[in-house]
């Protein structure tokens, strides 16, 4: 079931990467599923919010800039970002950004 990722009290960041995926699976999914628990498991995760039609919008919230350096430096990681150039993207963006506020209601 989707969730919506229970994140601190701000400041922290987020990384959003937006992407167009190439046809077909080519192990997209398994990969995706491994870097989520991998990236869960990695100092300074905070949670990860995802969506796909059409356009694809994955969140992740890191409490520093250090932890996302880390994250993109982690070697199995770096695998995943060879395969998404080589293989599952057509094109892609990453942004990073500092939350300052945020508000909701119905998180848990």
């Amino acid at each position: 079931m989707p969730r919506i990722a229970n994140t601190p009290e701000p400041p922290y960041y987020a990384v959003i990467f937006t992407s167009l995926r190439t046809e077909g699976d080519h192990g997209y999914d398994e990969m995706s599923r491994r870097m989520v628990a991998l990236a869960s498991e990695q100092p300074g995760f905070l949670g990860i919010e995802s969506a796909r039609e059409g356009v694809g919008i994955t969140v992740s919230y890191w409490t520093d800039l250090e932890s996302i350096k880390n994250w993109k430096a982690h070697a199995e990681h770096k695998i995943a970002q060879q395969l998404g150039h080589e293989k599952w993207y057509s094109s892609f963006k990453t942004r990073i950004a500092k939350v300052e506020r945020d508000y909701g209601v119905g998180i848990c």
